[in-house]
């Protein structure tokens, strides 16, 4: 606990994961903020003025018709028996306001946009934040002057990874929910409509975002640990990004979207996501067999997800923790 509290302390003088640290709250609220300008209601001019462009369209005489041809014929538009008819068509057909004013805030759909803009901002900003801090003591020399005061090397690099772990989940969790309760209280200050159990699916989502955040501020942290260089790791894990797709490609593994990165990160982030591969041969035949799936879309799920970006994680550690070991330290 004791070299816990230390690498907090040092933690907190490094200058660099200060100017980190503030850039994770002021790009997320940036986010937040265009997100709330740009869907703010409309002036009462400029409302009277969509008004009478929505009216106009709508008794185009090529609108109408096409909302008379669904009306009749429901099936042949995608709807399904059951479904208000009525009401889809005229949404489908007939101009919205959103066709020509400003978008509405709906919170369903920042989920999957801005919210997950937020946590890709705060997971990018992690690894840097756990290669900064572990890359400073290499660049500095400090290394081998704290094995002096600690010789068990493992707590050193255990109470390092703890601190920069936990720094990071406390401070995504905070600025992820303090987004979505601003986001919140904007769209019931406006009087919208916001499903029931919403924000909490937004909270939750939030944490989940947390936790991918202080893992890629571990993974920064012992990936910099191993190759003892800022440079390095960040060339690494650039390399990582170009050529991963490529990689997968080339080994010609089955339903490679599988074990991409950023797939399994939506998966985790978005409690599931999904992805696409090429249909098997057998969609082309005459007579598909019926458990064959031709859509070419695959789930994966928050576990799927979670197993793989752990399994990832534990595996960079355990290599830098057993490096820090055993190799020679300047």
């Amino acid at each position: 606990m004791r070299l816990f509290r230390v690498e907090l302390t040092r933690l907190r003088w490094r200058r660099a994961v200060v100017a980190l640290i503030g850039l994770a709250i002021v790009i997320p609220a940036v986010i937040g903020f265009s997100r709330v300008w740009e869907t703010r209601p409309p002036s009462a001019e400029r409302q009277a003025s969509i008004d009478a462009m929505i009216e106009k369209e709508s008794n185009r005489k090529g609108v109408q018709r096409q909302l008379a041809e669904c009306l009749d014929d429901p099936a042949g538009w995608g709807i399904e028996p059951g479904d208000d008819h009525v009401a889809m068509c005229e949404e489908w057909v007939l101009p919205q306001a959103d066709w020509f004013g400003p978008p509405v805030l709906d919170l369903a759909e920042e989920h999957a946009g801005s919210a997950l803009g937020v946590v890709t901002v705060l997971g990018m900003l992690a690894i840097l934040l756990g290669t900064t801090f572990a890359g400073h003591d290499w660049a500095s020399g400090s290394m081998s002057n704290q094995l002096l005061f600690e010789p068990r090397r493992h707590r050193v690099w255990l109470a390092k990874a703890a601190a920069v772990t936990a720094t990071m989940f406390l401070l995504a969790a905070v600025v992820t929910t303090g987004w979505w309760l601003t986001m919140y209280a904007v769209a019931n200050g406006r009087g919208l409509e916001i499903p029931e159990g919403l924000v909490r699916d937004g909270l939750e989502q939030g944490l989940r975002g947390a936790a991918v955040a202080a893992v890629a501020a571990l993974v920064g942290f012992a990936l910099t640990m191993l190759f003892r260089s800022t440079v390095a790791t960040v060339g690494v894990l650039f390399a990582v990004v170009l050529v991963s797709g490529t990689l997968m490609a080339v080994l010609g593994l089955d339903g490679e979207g599988r074990w991409l990165p950023p797939n399994n990160l939506a998966a985790v982030v978005l409690n599931g996501s999904t992805y696409w591969v090429e249909p098997p041969a057998l969609c082309d035949a005459p007579l598909v067999p019926a458990d064959v799936n031709c859509s070419g879309e695959r789930h994966l799920s928050l576990a799927q997800g979670a197993g793989y970006l752990g399994v990832l994680a534990l595996g960079i550690g355990a290599a830098s923790l057993g490096s820090h070991r055993r190799r020679d330290v300047p």
